[in-house]
C-alpha cells in the first residue's frame, strides 16, 4: 500500500478532501487542520470526501470523516457526500454506520457537485504521542456515538485510553 495523503481544495466555499493511499491515524492531524480551515471559512458552504483512490483506512480515521460531518452538517443543512468507489472500503463506512446519518454515499464523482478547483496535498502534520492520543480517543468517542455495535466494538480501547496517565 502506498503512504496516505490528504488533499484538499476550495473553490468559494465548496471544499473536496480527498484520501489517498493508505489512510492511518498519523494523518488525523493533518485531517483536522483540514476541517479546521474548513469550518473557520466564513463563506464555507459544503464538502464532498473523496476515497476513491484510498487503499485502506484505519478506524481513527473514520472518526475524523465522522466529525468532519458532525461539524459540516449544521452549516450545510445536510449530510455531506463521501464518494467511495472500493467495495472494501464501502463495506467498512457502511459497518460503521455511515450511510445516510453521516454522509450520502455514492459510488463516483458527480461532476456538477466538485468545486472546479485543483487538489493540493496538504503537509503532513507531525503527531506527537499524546496528540495521537487524544485523537484515537476523540475519533473513536464519536464512532461509538453512531451505533450500539461500534459501542460495543471501541468500548475497551476508549475506554483504556481514558485510564491512561496524560503525561
Amino acid at each position: 500500500m502506498s503512504t496516505g495523503r490528504v488533499l484538499m481544495a476550495n473553490k468559494a466555499g465548496a471544499y473536496v478532501i480527498k484520501l489517498t493511499g493508505d489512510v492511518r491515524m498519523t494523518l488525523c492531524t493533518t485531517l483536522d487542520n483540514c476541517l479546521k480551515k474548513m469550518v473557520e471559512d466564513p463563506v464555507f458552504t459544503s464538502v464532498i470526501v473523496d476515497l476513491t483512490e484510498a487503499e485502506g483506512i484505519d478506524s481513527t480515521s473514520l472518526g475524523m470523516l465522522a466529525k468532519v460531518s458532525r461539524l459540516a452538517t449544521p452549516a450545510m443543512g445536510h449530510v455531506p457526500t463521501l464518494i467511495s468507489s472500493r467495495p472494501d472500503i464501502t463495506r467498512i463506512i457502511e459497518t460503521m454506520g455511515f450511510r445516510d446519518r453521516v454522509f450520502v454515499i455514492v459510488p463516483h464523482s458527480n461532476v456538477d457537485e466538485e468545486p472546479d478547483a485543483s487538489l493540493n496535498e496538504e503537509t503532513p502534520q507531525p503527531v506527537d504521542e499524546m496528540s495521537a492520543r487524544d485523537r484515537v480517543l476523540e475519533a473513536h468517542k464519536i464512532l461509538m456515538s453512531l451505533n450500539e455495535q461500534n459501542r460495543q466494538t471501541f468500548h475497551e480501547l476508549v475506554e483504556c485510553l481514558e485510564n491512561q496517565p496524560t503525561h
